[in-house]
């Protein structure tokens, strides 16, 4: 079975580089000799098979196969990768600074450009077409190739040709790559004049900074409560994780503790004074993709009855790994310590060693159960597995974070309604709406460009939309009849559309606000039909309960 890898919970420090030190650190003789054994077969294979070997390929295969009998989170980056991976951590990449879509089969168009980066200083304008990235056309190529190639060290060029509408002739750019910003911070905007949203995408070492600036923008708009969204949210450096949590709660508690077999990797993290955040109410969004150092931070805030925790039960990843440099360049991703939460409770899912396809099984069976059967699971869960928050509340370990608040998806209406599962499973939703934008985009852009604010609250798909949609749509295979509905067929009644338009008109508004604003205009008016989202904006006076509880002294922490 493939190793799913989730981004390491690191421990982040400039990687232990050990390739020189092998012959120094093995103080057993039973290791030396098994390590002997190990070289011995790989020469024998070099030499004696009866086909020529790679031997980079051996040796990769070989540590996979080795972690393979670990845990399911240690991993194995090679040296092709180690770039990649690095540059989602630190935050930032050489690059010109543009959003762009490359449809399949088709010409790469700019969506978006940051202000003041590289690609804005020359006159590159979103629609235009990318046709050849330094005299290469990349016609066709999928987005992965072209970023590829425009990508490159910070101060170099690039140079783009591109069709711009109403030019005749192709337009050449000559760009100096910059460092460009990997956000971490997906969207923050307030909901109502008291109520502040944002939602964290990955924990990177810009994260504290950008949450810093984000959470300062909503208390100058007058927020007074927050929603914390970490779903989807895979974790990151577990330092950035901690420092988030440092700031809604007052100094003296625990964040979080590791344990690990060398006595350096057992540490405990504990909050300072003066969060930026701590003492209005908060609600925190978790679902089964919230992993790592999103579980720390929700599973921090439960412990100290600092926030109310809403929507799935969590991931469930207790490990840290730390990235050890091998000679060339590669990573070892090992894992050195289990985090516990200041209740003392374990969040990683239990596993056996080796056997990954039973761990996810197992995992996602867990979650199910835990999403759609809360009071069965609950009580199936030993003593062993109950903890106490600072308050008394029992909080639960042996497998991710469960919310205190549980909401399953609907399992035939909402979003999971079979016609639009059919429209999101075709793509119709973001096709169509990038058709219908490209031929207007020019009046469209001209009208709602600078009213993004009256476009979320008041913008309406017209008829005229809806029409060319449902015209769209029949040419993938879905259509509307007055008989019955046959899903299969992606046929669908009257009935099924009237329960669900009012949902897909927001959907495609929202389709349209990200070709107009960027990604992020999604969620504003997305969240508006978002049934976690809705739930949680009616739990206010629970968190409020909390936000309003004295600082108490930690748990008490058990096996500590």
């Amino acid at each position: 079975m493939k190793r799913f890898i989730l981004p390491a919970l690191f421990v982040f420090a400039a990687g232990t580089f050990i390739g020189a030190r092998v012959g120094g650190v093995f103080s057993q003789p039973d290791t030396l000799e098994q390590l002997r054994k190990l070289e011995d077969a790989f020469l024998l294979i070099d030499r004696n098979y009866v086909e020529k070997v790679s031997p980079v390929n051996l040796v990769d295969r070989s540590i996979s196969a080795m972690l393979e009998e670990l845990d399911p989170h240690s991993s194995y980056i090679d040296k092709e990768q180690v770039a990649k991976v690095q540059e989602g951590y630190r935050g930032s990449f050489g690059g010109i600074g543009i959003w762009f879509e490359a449809p399949p089969e088709d010409t790469a168009r700019v969506t978006s450009i940051i202000a003041d980066g590289p690609s804005e200083k020359v006159g590159l304008m979103p629609g235009d077409l990318i046709i050849a990235v330094d005299d290469s056309s990349v016609v066709g190529y999928n987005s992965i190739e072209i970023q590829n190639r425009i990508k490159g060290p910070i101060g170099t060029d690039v140079e783009l040709d591109v069709v711009r509408r109403g030019v005749d002739e192709p337009v050449e750019f000559v760009i100096t790559r910059g460092e460009i910003p990997l956000y971490s911070i997906d969207t923050s905007y307030m909901m109502d004049d008291e109520t502040g949203y944002l939602r964290i995408g990955r924990f990177a070492m810009t994260t504290h900074q950008e949450f810093l600036q984000h959470t300062r923008a909503l208390i100058d708009q007058g927020m007074q409560r927050m929603v914390l969204d970490l779903r989807d949210n895979p974790g990151g450096i577990k330092q950035t994780a901690v420092l988030i949590a440092d700031e809604f709660l007052p100094g003296g508690h625990t964040i979080v503790y590791t344990k690990g077999r060398v006595e350096r990797e057992s540490e405990r993290d504990v909050s300072t004074d003066g969060g930026l955040f701590e003492n209005g109410p908060v609600i925190v969004l978790v679902n089964e993709n919230t992993a790592s150092g999103s579980e720390i931070i929700s599973g921090a805030l439960q412990d100290h009855d600092r926030a109310l925790v809403v929507g799935r039960r969590t991931f469930g990843k207790g490990l840290v790994q730390r990235p050890f440099q091998l000679r060339d360049g590669s990573i070892l991703q090992l894992t050195v310590s289990r985090y516990y939460m200041p209740s003392g409770r374990l969040i990683q899912t239990a596993y056996e060693d080796g056997s990954l396809e039973d761990y996810y099984t197992s995992k996602f069976g867990s979650l199910r159960q835990a999403t759609y059967n809360v009071s069965e699971y609950l009580d199936d869960l030993p003593d062993s597995l109950r903890f106490k928050t600072t308050h008394g509340r029992t909080v639960f370990g042996g497998g991710g974070v469960m919310p205190d608040i549980v909401i399953a998806p609907d399992s035939v209406g909402g979003m999971n309604a079979p016609i639009l599962r059919a429209i999101v499973r075709q793509g119709a939703d973001v096709r169509f709406a990038r058709e219908w934008f490209l031929e207007r985009e020019a009046a469209f852009r001209g009208t709602w460009m600078e009213r993004q604010d009256e476009f979320v609250d008041s913008y309406a798909v017209p008829e005229s939309f809806m029409e060319g949609f449902w015209d769209y749509a029949e040419g993938v295979g879905i259509s509307i009849t007055d008989g019955d509905s046959r899903a299969e067929d992606g046929v669908f009644s009257a009935e099924d559309l009237a329960e669900s338009e009012a949902l897909l008109r927001t959907v495609l508004k929202a389709r349209l606000a990200q070709r107009l604003y960027g990604s992020e205009a999604w969620f504003p008016i997305f969240n508006a039909i978002d049934p976690t989202v809705l739930k949680a904006q009616g739990m206010w006076t629970d968190a409020a309960e909390l936000a309003a509880l004295p600082p108490a002294e930690d748990a008490e922490t058990r096996g500590d």
